[in-house]
This record gives C-alpha cells, sequence and structure tokens, in this order.
C-alpha cells in the first residue's frame, strides 16, 4: 500500500526535523492570539451542515485561487448551489500544486474528515459524502472543532462597539474549557475620509459606550471606555490594520479641527485623514501601554483594487494584495514617539511585503529595552501574514527572525483566518519550523542537542506567547 499523501513525516526531511517534530512540537496545545472567527458561532456551538459552509463560504484564499482556474464568479459567490461551488474548488485543487493552498486542503481534510487521499473531481463525491456525515458529529461542531484542535484559547478581532455578549457568554459555560479573547480593533475609528461612514460609527460608539462623541475629546474618551470594558473582558491586545503607519505631525488643536469638519459632514482630504490617523494611533498606543496590552500593527496591504468586484460584492473578497510601501522611516517615527513619551506597548508587526523584513525586523530591536514586568523581546516581527503564510514565506520570516533577533523568543504561528478547519496551519508551521531547524542540526550549525533544541521549539509552539501576551489560560 502506498504512503499516503500526508503522512506522520510529511515535509519531515531529516532524522532531527521528525525527531523535534514528534517528541516537542506535535501535542503542544495551542493559542491562537489573532484570527477572525465569529464568536457569536462559537456560542451557540454552531453545527455546519456541509463542507461548503465551513470550507468554502467566506475563504477569501481558496476564491482566488478558483479566479486564478477560470471558474466563473457565479461559482464562486454567486447563487451557484453549495454544492456546485464545492465542485469548483474540487475543479480547482488539482491545479494548486506548488500553492499552499494544496497542503493546506489536504491537511484539513485528513484530520478532520479522516480522507487520506487526494482531493479532486473523482474524489469529490466521497469527500461531500464524507462531510455530510462527519459534520453531524458533536466532534464537528465550532466548539467540537476546538477542542479536537486542541486550542486552549484564541483571540478573536472585535470592535470597539461591538457588545461582547458571545464572549461572556462563553465564559460563563462552565462546560467549554476553551478560553475566547475579544481583541480591540478600531481601524473604523479612523477611517474620517468617508464623512457619512464616520459620523455613523462615531454616533454608534456614543450608543455603546455612554459617552457623547460630539467632540474629539469625548470620542476618545469612548474609546477608552470600550478599551476598559475589553480587558476587563479578558482582552490583553488591539489589532490595526494598516496600508502603512500614519506618518504626519498632528497636534490635538489640528485633531480636534479636522473631528469638526468631519462631525459636520465634510470628509477629510488626504492630508487630514493622514494627520487624523497619526493623532489616533499614537492614542492607542498609550492605551495599550496603560494597560499592559500588546498592540498588533498588520501593514502593508493594497485592499479592494478590483472596483467592479468591490462594487458587486463588497470587502475581503479576495481582491487584495501586497503593497508597495517603504515602511521603515514612518516605523521608527511612530515608535520612536510612543517610546518618547513613555507610551510604547509590546508590539507584534506583521509585514505583508517580505522585502521590508529586514527593514523592519532591525527597526523593532531599536526598541528592546527591558521593561518592569513584560517580557523579552517586547517588540517582535510576527509571524509570516496572509500572502507569506506560505512554506517559502515562513521560512523567509523565520530566518528573518533567527538572524535579527532572538528565535527562541519567538511567539510563533496564529491562524489569521475565519474557518473553524485552519488550525492545520499550527500543523504546517511546526512542520516548516522543525524542518528548518533539523536541517541545520544535520548540517552541524546547531548543536545536536535536542533537550535544548527541542524546549526553544516547544516555547515556540505555544510557551512563549502564553507568556508574552499575558492571556489568562484554562
Amino acid at each position: 500500500m502506498s504512503t499516503p499523501f500526508i503522512h506522520d513525516d510529511f515535509m519531515l526531511q531529516s532524522t532531527a526535523a521528525r525527531e523535534l517534530y514528534h517528541h516537542f512540537s506535535k501535542d503542544e496545545p495551542i493559542l491562537d492570539f489573532h484570527n477572525h472567527l465569529p464568536p457569536d458561532q462559537i456560542a451557540s456551538d454552531r453545527v455546519f451542515e456541509n463542507l461548503y459552509d465551513i470550507w468554502l463560504a467566506g475563504d477569501h484564499y481558496k476564491w482566488r485561487g478558483m479566479r486564478a482556474n477560470g471558474i466563473p464568479e457565479e461559482r464562486i459567490t454567486g447563487s451557484a448551489s453549495p454544492r456546485d461551488k464545492f465542485d469548483a474548488w474540487a475543479e480547482t485543487v488539482p491545479h494548486c500544486l506548488r500553492n499552499a493552498l494544496y497542503h493546506w486542503t489536504h491537511l484539513e481534510l485528513t484530520r478532520y474528515f479522516d480522507f487520506h487521499g487526494l482531493f479532486s473531481t473523482k474524489t469529490a463525491d466521497a469527500v461531500w459524502e464524507k462531510g455530510l456525515e462527519t459534520l453531524a458529529r458533536p466532534s464537528h461542531s465550532c466548539r467540537g472543532l476546538l477542542v479536537q484542535s486542541k486550542v486552549r484559547a484564541l483571540c478573536t478581532t472585535d470592535d470597539p462597539t461591538d457588545s461582547l455578549e458571545h464572549h461572556q457568554a462563553i465564559a460563563a459555560d462552565p462546560g467549554f474549557d476553551v478560553r475566547v479573547y475579544p481583541t480591540f480593533r478600531p481601524d473604523r475609528a479612523l477611517w474620517v475620509h468617508e464623512a457619512e461612514t464616520f459620523n455613523a460609527y462615531a454616533d454608534r460608539l456614543a450608543e455603546v459606550s455612554g459617552i457623547d462623541c460630539a467632540s474629539l475629546a469625548g470620542f476618545q474618551d469612548a474609546l477608552r471606555s470600550r478599551h476598559d470594558f475589553f480587558h476587563v473582558i479578558g482582552g490583553r491586545l488591539s489589532d490595526h490594520g494598516l496600508h502603512h503607519v500614519f506618518d504626519a505631525d498632528c497636534t490635538k488643536e489640528q485633531a480636534t479641527a479636522i473631528f469638526d469638519k468631519v462631525r459636520r459632514g465634510q470628509s477629510a482630504d488626504a492630508a487630514e485623514a493622514e494627520a487624523f490617523g497619526a493623532y489616533l494611533m499614537l492614542y492607542f498606543g498609550e492605551l495599550n501601554a496603560s494597560r499592559g496590552w500588546t498592540m498588533q500593527l498588520h501593514i502593508g496591504a493594497e485592499r479592494n483594487n478590483s472596483q467592479r468586484l468591490f462594487e458587486k460584492l463588497g470587502r475581503d473578497i479576495g481582491c487584495d494584495s501586497m503593497a508597495d510601501v517603504n515602511h521603515a522611516f514612518a516605523v521608527r517615527r511612530y515608535l520612536n514617539t510612543l517610546d518618547q513619551r513613555g507610551h510604547l506597548p509590546k508590539v507584534m508587526l506583521y509585514n505583508l511585503n517580505p522585502k521590508d523584513n529586514y527593514a523592519l525586523a532591525t527597526m523593532l530591536g531599536n526598541f528592546l529595552e527591558a521593561k518592569p514586568g513584560d517580557p523579552p523581546c517586547r517588540l517582535q516581527l510576527g509571524t509570516a501574514w496572509w500572502f507569506m503564510d506560505t512554506k517559502e514565506g515562513m521560512e523567509w520570516q523565520i530566518n528573518t527572525f533567527s538572524n535579527t533577533s532572538l528565535l527562541s523568543r519567538f511567539n510563533g504561528m496564529l491562524t489569521d483566518s475565519r474557518s473553524f478547519l485552519s488550525f492545520t496551519r499550527h500543523e504546517y508551521f511546526r512542520r516548516i519550523l522543525c524542518n528548518m531547524i533539523g536541517t541545520d542540526i544535520e548540517n552541524g550549525e546547531i548543536p545536536r542537542d535536542m533537550e535544548l533544541v527541542g524546549d526553544m521549539v516547544r516555547r515556540i509552539c505555544f510557551r512563549n506567547p502564553v507568556e508574552f501576551f499575558g492571556l489568562e489560560m484554562p
């Protein structure tokens, strides 16, 4: 009988790599500190009807793959039936060789559905039926999948105006041991370039906080109030999705004038939006530092590039790409200003364009002065993100981190996903990490001291992020 594609030693190309993975990495639990899972589905313990619902709906990675394969939009995001969209993915997967989607697809089918063949139109019927049967089991509800994936805790992505009622309901359930924490994501508070959208948001913020947002001072107080509430619920991270780090001087008086203009219904121009963004991002840094939180900066995405599809389908539909921005000076200015003010929090910076890896990693290293109560390496280049969430991208990021900082202090992997099947990406990362380090051992570049090296691997997989973020663990 031939060896299945996904087998015990998948991607582990040396004896040392196999020992590191199987003895030090494989069985470590998961802290998934950044994802986009819907907390309401965890609270209600949603049961998915079929593989389209859990596997394809909302997955812009797969949507891009299907578009590249010439699949009509009707069978991707249109009105085609769930089975027809599933079949479109089955037509596409054989063409995904050397794309991470091929690995992810087969890891997910193997780990969650006990399917060990190759996915294609030839096997689509069997996989679909297997999915219908398996998804009806308690082990494959939202909560069941988290438990079987060995997730100890996860951090969702939440707007300051979110009620967090689902997080509270999950926390109050004594029968569920996975911690689900909110992450403070205030991106819409920066959208002064769209007056109508911003004003609706400010009004909603006033409603949920009980603080009048007619003035900038009130707006900031409302954001602080919600930041405090997130902290009470257990949140210890903020997240900011930015094209670039804002780079402008802006006094409180100038920010107030911009805010007042927008509240009167006139959108800010580009320079005003840049200045207001710079002002408010410094405020968010101050909030995070005051609470001992970690600030996550996701930078370098050029979003909503197809105007046609944006107008038809909206955001997050697979029409984003890497931006080509020189980030180093703006990042330097931002971190330095926070540092001078005594407001520099712990930082995880996720860079989308690999050309900037070394520039940004070395910039972060300039601000690593130890702070009482903080973990080592308090500013880090985060794991490979989005388009770089691939074997090559992870290897580039790990090499950069190793060469510019201390790999043993790295916080490891996250899913950044909306899918309950995406926790196999932790396995993917761990196999890649162990293979890289195992190759170094075989080459004589790292000592063959498995307790020394294995302890580093184990810490990267779980213990480092637990200690770094300060989240309460079960």
